[in-house]
C-alpha cells in the first residue's frame, strides 16, 4: 500500500515537469514562413493531423528528374506569382461524408493533396514542418497547424487564449 502511495505521489510531482517542457499558444497564433517571406494568423487545430496551407493553381512538374509542385497562394491579392518548391509526398485527406457520396462506390473517400516542406516560426520557435496544399480561401486562417506540426513545436494548446505567442521572432539560421 505504501508503495503504491509512494509511486502516485512521484507520478503527481513529476507530471508538472512534463509539462514545463510544453509551450502554451493560443487557439489562434502569428506564423512566419521564411521560405515565403509571409507571416500569417493560424488556426491550431488538434483535431487535424496534418497542416494545410490555402493554395490554388496547384500542379506538379519534373524538375532534373525531381518531382515539384507550382502554386499559387490564396491569401490575398498581394500573392499574384507562382511558387515553385520540391514535393515531399502525396497526402491522403480523410473527406467527411458530405464531400463525397457514400452510395457511389466509385468516388473516393479521400482527397489527394501536395505536401511540401516549410520553415514555421512560432513565437521563437523555428521547425521544418510539412504543410498540405489546398484552397482555404472559404476559411477565416490560410494556415491550419494540426497535431503532427503541433508535437514537433511542443505546444499545449489552450482554446480561450489568442495570439499568445505573439508575433514570430525567429532568428535567421544562415
Amino acid at each position: 500500500m505504501r508503495r503504491a502511495a509512494s509511486a502516485l505521489l512521484c507520478l503527481c510531482l513529476a507530471a508538472p515537469l512534463v509539462a514545463a517542457e510544453k509551450t502554451i499558444y493560443g487557439l489562434n497564433e502569428y506564423v512566419g514562413l521564411p521560405n515565403l517571406d509571409l507571416q500569417v494568423a493560424a488556426k491550431l487545430d488538434t483535431g487535424a493531423k496534418t497542416a494545410s496551407l490555402s493554395a490554388t493553381d496547384i500542379k506538379r512538374f519534373k524538375r532534373d528528374g525531381e518531382t515539384w509542385v507550382r502554386f499559387y497562394l490564396a491569401i490575398d491579392d498581394a500573392h499574384e506569382h507562382p511558387i515553385e518548391m520540391p514535393l515531399s509526398r502525396i497526402s491522403k485527406i480523410k473527406r467527411r461524408s458530405g464531400d463525397y457520396n457514400a452510395e457511389d462506390d466509385s468516388e473516393k473517400t479521400y482527397t489527394a493533396r501536395p505536401v511540401i516542406e516549410l520553415d514555421m516560426c512560432m513565437g521563437g520557435q523555428m521547425r521544418l514542418i510539412e504543410v498540405n496544399l489546398t484552397d482555404r480561401s472559404s476559411f477565416q486562417y490560410p494556415l491550419l497547424i494540426g497535431s503532427e506540426a503541433l508535437k514537433h513545436f511542443g505546444a499545449l494548446v489552450d482554446p480561450s487564449l489568442k495570439y499568445s505567442a505573439g508575433k514570430p521572432a525567429c532568428v535567421a539560421q544562415n
